[in-house]
């Protein structure tokens, strides 16, 4: 009785911060039905006027589309390297692969500003400024260690028991890699894909050092609609950002579990 009573104010106060965190993201959603010219709470009166009228923005279409691209060339490029690295450092643990590890990890350790701005004096020098490439390569600094990080932890939770039994049997490393390891480390294989791909997609900081005119990003439009021009219509990309990201995380739960995916 006195655990019931003692838990009742913890879950209340749960709720109340757990509201407050989401109350931003809340207040998106009507200011994106807004009729108004600029954004203002409440509405004075409801439309979809600032959703058609995404569509007509082609600077918005533009950026989304480039976001699009780029988070999808830079998510099968992550899985493509973090995939064999992450192998040969769970199977081949040394002083090499140790380090190799700590190497593309280490930008998570920096400010996203810090590792910015590095990125943007060596990217100077080799002139990718505001290119794609350039963003990509700037994205994957980012992307990669996360891809790392759920993929080494996928790889060391399996069990070698049924690799070395297919091993013992004559089946090559290949094989046994293709058949056997490679479709356990499906759940782990699916939250590094969405995970670098939604950090990808919604990055902002290094790309504002790397953009140029001819070549934006749907955040950093963002950022600079709201410097400019903060109507209503940034409200409306957010919602659909946030139904986005809501999409996804649906699908990975759908297909495999939350659970299985993101929790070892």
């Amino acid at each position: 009785m006195d655990n019931n009573r003692m838990g009742l104010p913890m879950k209340l106060l749960v709720s109340i911060l757990f509201l407050y965190l989401l109350t931003p993201v809340i207040l998106v959603f009507p200011l994106s039905f807004s009729d108004d010219q600029t954004l203002a709470f409440p509405p004075s009166s409801w439309s979809l006027r600032w959703y058609r009228a995404i569509f007509g923005d082609g600077r918005m279409m533009d950026a989304f589309i480039t976001s699009l691209g780029l988070a999808t060339v830079v998510t099968l490029l992550s899985i493509v390297v973090a995939l064999p690295a992450s192998y040969a450092i769970v199977r081949f643990p040394s002083k090499v692969t140790n380090a190799l590890f700590n190497l593309l990890t280490a930008p998570l350790l920096l400010p996203t500003i810090v590792l910015g701005l590095g990125i943007l004096i060596v990217f100077a020098s080799l002139g990718v400024m505001g290119s794609f490439s350039g963003l990509v390569m700037a994205h994957m600094t980012v992307t990669l260690p996360y891809a790392l990080r759920v993929l080494t932890t996928s790889l060391t939770g399996l069990n070698l028991t049924v690799e070395e039994a297919a091993a013992t049997l004559g089946a090559r490393p290949m094989v046994v890699f293709r058949r056997i390891t490679l479709p356990a480390m499906t759940p782990g294989l699916i939250a590094a894909t969405a995970l670098c791909f939604l950090v990808s997609f919604d990055e902002v900081v290094i790309t504002l050092f790397l953009a140029g005119p001819r070549m934006t990003t749907l955040p950093v439009e963002l950022y600079h609609r709201v410097e400019m021009q903060p109507d209503p219509l940034v409200a409306s990309v957010s919602a659909l950002i946030i139904g986005l990201t809501l999409a996804v995380v649906l699908i990975v739960d759908r297909s495999l579990g939350l659970n299985k995916t993101f929790v070892k």
